[in-house]
This record gives C-alpha cells, sequence and structure tokens, in this order.
C-alpha cells in the first residue's frame, strides 16, 4: 500500500463513522465506500522483475495505446504510450537499471491522456535512466483526473530494473523513449504490469545475439 491511500482513506473512515453515529449506518456507507476505493487505488502489489539481458520492463500497468517512431534531441527514438485508467496500479518503475541522468519537470495542462498531443502540452516529468551503454527516457503524464505527479529519485541516483519511482495519481499516461534499434516485445492494445512486463530488448555492441540470447532466456523463464 502506498501511504497516500491512509492519508485518503483515515479521514474518510473517520467521517462515515460519525455521519453513522449521528444518523445511521446507511448515511455513512458512501464516506466508507470511497474510503475502501482509495486504500484499493493505492495499492502497491510486489513484482517478478525480468532478468533477461538487456530487457526494458514497463514503468506502469496499463495498456498500450500507441506505438511510433518519434524524434527526440535529433535522436531517432521509438515511442511506446501506456494509458492508465483509473482501476490501474499507479506506482511507477524504473524501465531498466542504471543512474538517473537527468530530471526535467514542466507544468502543463490536464487534457485526456488519450490525446497525443498530452505528451508535450499536459503537465509531465520526464526521467532519463542511463545504464548498459545506452539512455532509456520516460514521461509521467498528468491526465484529465490527474492531479499530482510524484517521483522519489533525484538526479545522479542508482536504480535497479523494475524499481518503484514513483507515481500518478487519478488516471495518466507513460511514455517510454527507447533507442530506434531496440527489439520490441509489444504491440498496441497490449495489456501490460509495470516492472514485469518486457516492452523490448536493447542492442549492445554484440548486437542482434545478445538481443536473440535475452529473448531466449526471457521464453526459458516461462
Amino acid at each position: 500500500m502506498v501511504p497516500d491511500g491512509y492519508y485518503y482513506a483515515l479521514p474518510l473512515v473517520g467521517a462515515g463513522v460519525l455521519i453513522g453515529w449521528l444518523t445511521s449506518s446507511l448515511w455513512a456507507f458512501p464516506a466508507l465506500l470511497l474510503a475502501f476505493f482509495f486504500l484499493w487505488f493505492f495499492r502497491d502489489p510486489e513484482r517478478v522483475i525480468p532478468d533477461a539481458v538487456g530487457a526494458v520492463v514497463s514503468p506502469a500497468d496499463g495498456t498500450v495505446t500507441d506505438v511510433s517512431p518519434a524524434i527526440v534531441t535529433g535522436s531517432k527514438r521509438t515511442r511506446i504510450s501506456i494509458f492508465l485508467n483509473v482501476f490501474n496500479v499507479h506506482v511507477n518503475r524504473s524501465p531498466i537499471a542504471g543512474t538517473i541522468s537527468d530530471v526535467k519537470y514542466q507544468k502543463g495542462k490536464f487534457m485526456n491522456a488519450m490525446n497525443e498531443a498530452s505528451a508535450d502540452q499536459n503537465e509531465h516529468n520526464t526521467v532519463s535512466v542511463e545504464g548498459d551503454g545506452t539512455v532509456v527516457v520516460f514521461k509521467q503524464i498528468a491526465g484529465l483526473l490527474a492531479r499530482r505527479i510524484v517521483f522519489s529519485k533525484k538526479v545522479g541516483d542508482h536504480v535497479a530494473r523494475g524499481e518503484r519511482v514513483g507515481l500518478i495519481k487519478f488516471g495518466s499516461r507513460v511514455d517510454v523513449l527507447l533507442d530506434s534499434s531496440a527489439a520490441l516485445r509489444v504491440k498496441i492494445g497490449d495489456k501490460v504490469k509495470g516492472g514485469s512486463s518486457v516492452l523490448g530488448f536493447l542492442r549492445n555492441e554484440a548486437g542482434e545475439l545478445a538481443v536473440a540470447g535475452a529473448a531466449e532466456s526471457l521464453r526459458e523463464s516461462h
């Protein structure tokens, strides 16, 4: 459970008990139901993190809504967009092991996260993780209901693959920007889980041989 769940739920439980004491248990039900929702929303389940070489895991639970080429600071990238609805786990995780090399927070709008323009115009936090000779960038993007982006790390911190790094509250989107040479393992419409679903494999100096070996390792683990 993310601590925020208790902060939202406990006052509602108290209000429900007070309302029930002053009136009847029927009137206390809405407050208690909302308290239960917050406890459920801020759940933080344990995940099995893949150990295959070069694997990039999903930073969030949700549905893959876009897989497309993108240009980032003059470099060709592949963008994978993951939409989180209010029913998904909203804890975010690092897609690879490495060092946080850059964090840029930008205020903005709160458009529907399904809108393509939300990636640049909505409030968002862009994080770069450098590891294994490459950089993976992911964006925490606020949505129509999301009003707060939480990121618990800072530049220079080392993170493990699948390590918890923050969350976005109440519906949002996460974009992952991979090197264009990465071997993808997801497509539009796929359901993914933060920390445990593999989005793709990064190529290293050994090239495709390393990617193929990593994919084979992942199949054997299942």
